[in-house]
């Protein structure tokens, strides 16, 4: 999914930074060589979660994962349709200013529920209790492009949707498990303001450590066809449409590109207010990323905006996870940024064991790489056939005998 670490530039140089950030590329960046450090991370989701709802359960949470020794959080904020902390830039798009609870019936927001919140600023706690434990914040922007199709945010801005070919409103539906998504339009420019709003908001309200983008900051292969995309295509193609083949290569290239583009743009908005702040991503493997999501994320990470990267490797066997770990794009991260591997310790009706979990974490430290993460916080505790909480308990404290560092950019 702490210790905040913040080494302060002079004005000057963040002057720089916001003066130079059209004109060159970002600074190279190396991994963090001095022993001993190692990413220790989990996600907290507001699905089949209950620890983002009360400042008593973060503080818990917080309070074990630090038991444990962990290092780093990446709690939920952009979800759902909702920011999960309080937004201007989301309520101008929403309507609502923040939104904790997730719609997982399809009923619509439960006003009750997130009345009964009042003025909480759940990130704001979150990262006041986190700095007295020692621990790592990174906001993860979970739904990426992603909305629920019945969302508000879906609702008022049908203009900001991107689509398959066929008719409306089939061509926008996708769905995920039970429920209907749509995808905001990377290339819309009013998209992209968003996205972008929401970074500087961000980072100009909480002294995060850095940002999280996954593998929904990104657009199914299928997509593209909405009629602002194909004019755009077409300006910048000599008035030829778009290939109906959405696997073409070069139609491929052009989308991948301009999501790059923005990521860039992110990068700067990122280091322009808190230069310290690092951009992680966590992403499929490489080429599953690009060819059907087109999600560049080796070209992020060569441009320099990648600054710790957490693949989801989230495999039932230690043969598949292991060769998943060979992948080229994944070993050349390896050389120049925090690399990390994403776990999946359970989901609410699937349970993982822990020898499993335990082995998969020795197979990411005995090649190389900087750390783990756990997908989701919860599952961690959930047992398996044969298994107590005890068992579970007792195995991470082994797997994290000694505390350590966050390996991070040096």
């Amino acid at each position: 999914m702490k210790r905040f670490f913040y080494v302060g530039f002079s004005l000057f140089t963040a002057l720089v930074i916001v003066i130079t950030q059209g004109m060159v590329g970002p600074w190279p960046v190396q991994a963090q060589t001095q022993a001993p450090s190692e990413i220790r991370g989990v996600w907290l989701t507001n699905v089949d979660s209950q620890v983002l709802f009360s400042d008593q359960a973060v503080n818990d949470t917080l309070q074990t994962l630090a038991h444990h020794r962990f290092n780093t959080v990446y709690p939920a904020v952009w979800s759902w349709g909702y920011t999960l902390y309080p937004s201007q830039v989301g309520e101008r798009a929403t309507g609502y200013r923040q939104g904790l609870y997730p719609d997982l019936e399809d009923q619509g927001r439960n006003e009750a529920l997130e009345a009964a919140q009042g003025d909480r600023d759940m990130l704001l706690g979150l990262l006041q209790t986190a700095q007295t434990l020692n621990l790592s914040v990174i906001p993860w922007f979970e739904f990426g492009f992603m909305a629920p199709a019945n969302s508000p945010l879906a609702q008022r801005h049908p203009d900001w949707l991107t689509q398959k070919q066929g008719a409306l409103p089939t061509a926008r539906i996708v769905m995920e498990g039970r429920h209907p998504r749509v995808w905001l339009n990377p290339f819309h420019p009013e998209v992209q303001a968003l996205i972008l709003d929401l970074v500087a908001e961000l980072m100009d309200n909480y002294a995060v450590a850095g940002l999280q983008l996954d593998d929904h900051f990104s657009l199914p292969v299928a997509y593209g066809y909405d009629p602002y995309t194909i004019n755009l295509y077409r300006q910048e193609h000599q008035g030829k449409a778009p290939p109906s083949n959405p696997y073409d290569a070069e139609w491929t290239r052009w989308r991948a590109a301009k999501i790059t583009d923005l990521v860039g743009r992110m990068f700067w908005v990122i280091k322009a207010r808190r230069p310290h702040a690092v951009l992680s991503v966590s992403p499929n493997p490489g080429p599953t990323a690009y060819i059907d999501a087109l999600q560049d994320w080796p070209r992020w990470r060569e441009m320099g905006y990648i600054e710790e990267l957490i693949v989801q490797v989230y495999r039932d066997n230690l043969a598949s996870f292991r060769h998943t770990l060979r992948d080229r794009d994944l070993q050349k991260a390896r050389q120049h940024i925090p690399t990390g591997v994403g776990i999946l310790s359970g989901l609410k009706h699937r349970t993982v064991p822990m020898v499993l979990i335990r082995q998969q974490v020795q197979v990411a430290r005995s090649m190389g790489f900087a750390g783990v993460s756990f997908f989701f916080y919860d599952t961690l505790w959930q047992t398996a056939e044969g298994e107590t909480r005890r068992d579970r308990t007792q195995a991470i404290q082994r797997l994290f005998a000694l505390p350590r560092d966050r390996a991070r950019i040096s």
